[in-house]
């Protein structure tokens, strides 16, 4: 399957402002599931461009300015295949077929880092709400446990667009019962953790069929977590759907930590009252192949 990502990003400024070192995580993650077919990056005002793969071997590029400008551009385009659409082409290792259980050789050691909950005090919280999903025992099935919370998000919680910059901490979803997808992949991390298990935070698009209008979609990155399960990998659970990622999502970064994948990091010298406001504009959706060769 075919995919293309449009995003714009515009930034205004009441008079031209000198730009800091920018870091942009735009471009999708390429493996044995997804290949780019086609890329562009724009950006405006002149700058030098050059690329590295952060701690997590997400790719990111390093923007120096050489001007001024009362206007940053920051346009990327990709034509991705999606060679891999059913999520659950895997078997679990036996051992793990039930919660909890522990990682052996040497997955336990590598795993450690995505294990450390982020908001250890909302531990009690987070036990609370998945307590009716456990036995007597504190016991539950794996994959049924994983899938049925993932899939009682979108029905159980209020959806709510936030443009503010920032993220709610897993007790302050609970409470709120609402949030938005990056709330949401925050909270199904650090319940993953509480169990014990390794998980990350998911940035990237989750694109449109040719038919379907994905709300959730529009005009925003999206966000989901990955749960490592031995015999499957790191396996791509979005809370804001309630279903695996699969065909229509496009991992840009997989990080330990949600502010580790903000896609637009930078900033400008001079006072807040210089921002003049800004625009994002993203349009995700799957292409067919002549679509391909005509864009």
């Amino acid at each position: 399957m075919l995919l293309k990502i449009h995003h714009t990003n515009i930034y205004r400024y009441r008079r031209p402002v000198e730009f800091t070192l920018h870091r942009l995580m735009l471009r999708p993650a390429e493996s044995h599931e997804v290949t780019i077919h086609s890329e562009r990056l724009d950006i405006h005002p002149r700058h030098q461009l050059r690329w590295e793969h952060d701690v997590f071997y997400n790719s990111v590029a390093l923007v120096n300015f050489e001007e001024k400008a009362d206007e940053l551009w920051i346009t990327s385009s990709y034509t991705v295949e999606k060679l891999k659409l059913n999520p659950f082409e895997f078997v679990l290792e036996i051992y793990t077929n039930e919660l909890p259980f522990a990682y052996q050789g040497d997955e336990a050691d590598d795993l450690v880092p995505y294990m450390k909950p982020q908001f250890p005090a909302d531990g009690k919280a987070i036990a609370e709400w998945i307590k009716p999903r456990l036995d007597d025992k504190g016991r539950a099935k794996t994959l049924d446990f994983l899938l049925g919370l993932n899939a009682s998000i979108p029905e159980d919680f209020t959806y709510s667009r936030r443009e503010e910059a920032g993220i709610q901490s897993p007790a302050e979803t609970l409470a709120r019962r609402s949030g938005t997808c990056r709330d949401y992949a925050l909270l199904l991390m650090e319940t993953a953790r509480h169990l014990g298990l390794a998980a990350r935070y998911v940035s990237g698009y989750l694109c449109n069929s040719d038919s379907e209008d994905v709300d959730i979609a529009a005009n925003a990155t999206h966000a989901w977590t990955e749960i490592y399960l031995p015999g499957g990998g790191w396996r791509g659970f979005d809370p804001t759907s309630g279903i695996l990622a699969a065909g229509y999502h496009v991992r840009v970064a997989a990080t330990r930590n949600p502010s580790q994948a903000t896609p637009i990091r930078g900033n400008y010298i001079g006072d807040h009252s210089l921002f003049n406001g800004m625009e994002v504009s993203i349009k995700a959706h799957a292409i067919s192949s002549g679509e391909e060769r005509t864009s």
